[in-house]
């Protein structure tokens, strides 16, 4: 995937979407692939330092969390540091941060801060556009 771009937007905050966001993001990374996720709204769980830790599974589908745990699949802190290790770059939304009152410190240390118009100016030549 070398000369590609993946651009990602994580807006939801549950277990399963912090597994796509970052399972798909470092297999692009991995593929050599640039990579950039915007985290915004519920998604800026998936990079709060303690949010990270307990994300909801979706109604009816508790059982997962145990069958991550027995295939040996990787943590969400896990993973968004192999993303970092990646070169991905880790976007939090501004905007949602300054309504929901979080400061940069609350989030994982790497992430970068920046509004809608960093993220589009990075998106705007994507190969891939994936929102989750």
């Amino acid at each position: 995937m070398a000369n590609t771009k993946v651009a990602i937007i994580a807006a939801n905050g549950t277990l399963f979407d912090a597994y796509k966001v970052f399972n798909l993001a470092t297999a692009a990374a991995a593929s050599d692939a640039e990579v950039g996720i915007f985290f915004t709204f519920e998604g800026l769980n998936l990079i709060h330092k303690e949010a990270h830790k307990n994300l909801p599974l979706p109604v009816g589908k508790e059982h997962f969390g145990e069958g991550f745990k027995q295939a040996n699949v990787p943590s969400i802190e896990e993973l968004a540091g192999i993303a970092q290790e990646l070169g991905i770059r880790l976007i939090g939304c501004q905007m949602t941060m300054d309504v929901m009152n979080l400061e940069k410190d609350a989030f994982i240390d790497g992430i970068e801060v920046g509004g809608a118009a960093t993220f589009m100016e990075y998106a705007k030549d994507a190969d891939i556009t994936l929102s989750f």
